[in-house]
């Protein structure tokens, strides 16, 4: 699958994803496309390895005398758990966040067939999975913010461009489009947003405060 992604994230959000600075939602997004992007994973550890050098030169902070032995009674007094078997239909970042497979998800309709289901995540920024049946459209629409579009499975292709699995749209402030899942098969996709979109329907408009779309 790797080899076939194309669409990758920006150095701007890889960079922030290594210093640990984006909203949970954001870093959720990052952290699935980066699991199935080989690409985009090296970056990762490049930058990973720079924060690292940096931080050795930093001056140090001495620690409490007990640091040791209260973090050693911390380790010993966390119950063990036992690792969760990874889903083989969805990448691990996101497992811990649908409680299971993609068969676990509650979705919840939308409109002419679309379905989504959001996720808890801190209120900084929205996550949600996008069901679109198969030569389905999504409204027209433009961004008040950011928002990432990762595909899971099938496809789905706009104005400028066809996004397959492992693919990521980054679309801006600067950016409209109509988003329509490839006839091949039914498109499953992590949408991540900081801002409500901007609808030009007035249907869709009048949705999206139910739909927090």
């Amino acid at each position: 699958m790797t080899d076939e992604i194309t669409h990758h994230l920006t150095d701007a959000l890889l960079m922030a994803y290594s210093a640990g600075t984006l909203p949970e939602a954001f870093n959720l997004a990052v952290a699935t496309h980066v699991s199935m992007c080989d690409a985009c994973r090296a970056a990762v550890e490049s930058y990973d390895a720079v924060g690292g050098a940096l931080l050795a030169e930093t001056e140090s902070q001495e620690m409490a005398a007990d640091a040791l032995s209260s973090a050693l009674v911390m380790i010993r007094d966390t119950p063990a758990e036992a690792p969760a078997p990874r889903p083989a239909d969805i990448p691990a970042p996101l497992a811990g966040y649908i409680g299971g497979s993609l068969a676990d998800v509650t979705w919840r309709p939308v409109g002419m067939g679309v379905k989504q289901a959001v996720l808890k995540t801190s209120p900084e920024a929205t996550a949600r999975l996008l069901y679109i049946p198969a030569g389905a459209a999504m409204p027209d629409h433009g961004h008040k913010g950011l928002e990432l579009t990762l595909v899971l499975r099938g496809a789905f292709f706009d104005e400028d461009a066809r996004f397959g699995p492992g693919d990521v749209e980054v679309a801006t402030e600067a950016d409209e489009h109509t988003p329509i899942a490839d006839i091949g098969e039914d498109c499953i996709c992590l949408a991540v947003t900081d801002a409500p979109l901007k609808f030009r329907g007035w249907l869709p408009r009048l949705a999206q405060p139910f739909l927090g779309i």
